[in-house]
């Protein structure tokens, strides 16, 4: 079984490089962030001529979510159990056992900013969201653009993030207290002292030799599920193609 994330940044944009992703790389699952399209011009029938299941929920310009699949999932929720509910930036789907939640968490834009305190209050009511409704035996993906480097070795140059909303000691606290109820960051499991990033700012130049950005998307897991990942990675190639996203897949294998 395979699960990927992918912040696309405009799906309509990003169409193409989508697909083409799903047709090189064939995961059961893959999650979208930054859709950016209402719902009522998300560009289903693209997908469902390819063969694939859609679930999303959008709004213009902003935020967006999506879970591409195989199979069409049996069940389908969206936002957090507290107001604001979030929708565009939450969708639950179960496939059978098998629950894979899908999260774009608010950037936070800076550290004196009301959206930061929203951020660390957002992490802390999507623990509860967890704690009430699975337990660790619970098979169940977290998946996501979830806007936190964990540690110095996700973000390049870290002495000099230590006040940005994405490396900022309260928001790593409130991550790490998520993780907390059960949660496997799969990708560091299996590369615990590889340096690669996720997330490249278009302000900086690309350059493939050159490693300059942030691991701030993630697949994590619950126990039943982390132990039997057998591969993890991120594809950087999309990276250097046109008109790409500041984002690149990142995706784990899970022996069946």
């Amino acid at each position: 079984m395979r699960i990927a994330t992918f912040n696309c940044n405009s799906i309509r944009t990003r169409l193409d490089a989508v697909l083409n992703w799903l047709a090189e790389y064939s995961p059961d699952y893959l999650c979208l962030q930054e859709t950016k399209v209402q719902d009522e011009d998300f560009p289903l029938d693209a997908f469902q001529d390819a063969g694939w299941q859609v679930a999303f929920k959008g709004e213009k310009s902003y935020n967006g979510v999506a879970i591409i699949s195989k199979k069409a999932a049996d069940e389908v929720s969206f936002g957090l159990d507290t107001q604001p509910a979030d929708p565009p930036r939450m969708i639950h789907a179960r496939f059978g056992k098998l629950h894979v939640i899908n999260t774009y968490v608010p950037q936070g834009r800076d550290i004196e900013h009301e959206m930061y305190a929203y951020k660390l209050e957002w992490l802390a009511r999507l623990k509860k969201y967890f704690q009430a409704r699975f337990t660790t035996a619970t098979p169940l993906f977290w998946c996501g653009d979830l806007n936190v480097a964990r540690h110095p070795i996700d973000v390049s140059n870290p002495q000099t993030k230590t006040n940005h909303v994405c490396f900022h000691q309260a928001v790593r606290d409130a991550f790490e207290d998520v993780l907390a109820f059960g949660f496997t960051d799969l990708f560091r499991q299996h590369n615990p002292d590889l340096v690669d990033y996720s997330f490249y700012d278009y302000r900086v130049p690309y350059r493939p030799d050159r490693k300059v950005g942030w691991r701030i998307d993630y697949v994590l897991a619950t126990p039943p599920l982390a132990k039997k990942l057998t591969h993890a990675a991120i594809d950087a190639a999309p990276r250097a193609r046109p008109k790409p996203s500041d984002h690149v897949p990142l995706y784990a294998d899970i022996q069946a």
